[in-house]
């Protein structure tokens, strides 16, 4: 039976508070890439004991081989694991043996013989303007108190009134409203954009602070959770599930799809990659001409229109 190992000895989770120590004090990781990083580095380090039937050491971390990284592999691949999930193990496992090797005085470098699954080219899969406007009607019965059913739909209209990432989203502060049509939006990497704010997303945001129970300061998360603080980007994924279960339709049905259709439904109506690309914070046209493949038809309505062949 394939299962995934997620039990560590006391010994393994000493190396990850010690690596998670250096990244906090010396490298400045964010929390988040340290969550992420830590919880892959635990699904190494399970099954490597498990592998090896033995408790965690560094004796056992050094003697590890190329074979030994490749069952590991090999399992996560029988598990289900996409080749884009492989790549960040890989990449927080080769991160926690550079670390090993320098701090611990491994010399292992076998993490680095191993190549990269080749990524997936999955398409964005951008949901129907009908079964967005079908959500928002549920998120309404289905939550009893106004003032959640208020604020879940606010943040799903930013996510897909301005193509905002969840993350960006749940990050505004109380001073960020009222948003006067515009947005500043810090993303990935740091880097600043500004997006546009159609009146609807306004005006769910204006019904979700009337009803607000909490009193909140400037420097306050504009969304709270049942307690006051910062609302789990969780909630809103499991409204969309539950959304998505009631209206029967696919799992590509996510928070992040929101986003897909933000940028889908600009271009069927016209909109120009450049400008796309700015209102998404990508840092490179190539990662949004990937939207040009889901919607093909516009692509022939524009060669129709300006080749002079056409």
């Amino acid at each position: 039976m394939i299962y995934k190992y997620n039990r560590i000895s006391e010994a393994g989770h000493r190396l990850i508070k010690d690596w998670k120590k250096n990244a906090q004090n010396f490298r400045k990781l964010s929390d988040s890439s340290i969550c992420s990083y830590s919880r892959d580095i635990k699904f190494f380090l399970s099954f490597i004991e498990n592998y090896e039937n033995s408790k965690i050491s560094i004796t056992i971390l050094e003697n590890i081989k190329t074979r030994d990284l490749r069952a590991w592999l090999s399992h996560e691949i029988k598990l289900g694991t996409s080749s884009t999930t492989l790549r960040r193990y890989l990449s927080s496992v080769k991160d926690f043996y550079n670390w090993l090797n320098e701090k611990k005085n491994l010399n292992n470098k076998s993490i680095f013989n191993v190549k990269i699954p080749k990524k997936d080219n999955k398409l964005p899969r951008p949901i129907e303007e009908n079964y967005i406007l079908d959500i928002l009607s549920l998120i309404a019965k289905n939550n009893k108190k106004p003032w959640i059913a208020a604020r879940n739909i606010s943040v799903i209209s930013l996510l897909y009134g301005c193509g905002l990432r969840i993350s960006e989203a749940l990050n505004l502060k109380r001073k960020d409203y009222p948003f006067k049509g515009i947005l500043k939006i810090t993303g990935k990497g740091g880097k600043e954009r500004v997006v546009p704010v159609v009146p609807f997303v306004e005006v769910c945001a204006e019904k979700y602070l009337d009803l607000c129970p909490f009193k909140m300061e400037k420097n306050d998360f504009l969304f709270s959770g049942i307690q006051g603080n910062q609302l789990s980007a969780r909630i809103i994924q499991k409204e969309i599930l539950f959304c998505r279960k009631q209206l029967g339709l696919p799992e590509t049905v996510t928070p992040h799809a929101l986003r897909h259709s933000f940028a889908t439904h600009l271009l069927s109506a016209g909109g120009d990659l450049r400008t796309i690309q700015e209102l998404l914070g990508h840092s490179s046209l190539s990662s949004t001409q990937i939207y040009t493949s889901v919607d093909p038809k516009r692509l022939m309505k524009v060669y129709k229109e300006t080749h002079p062949k056409a």
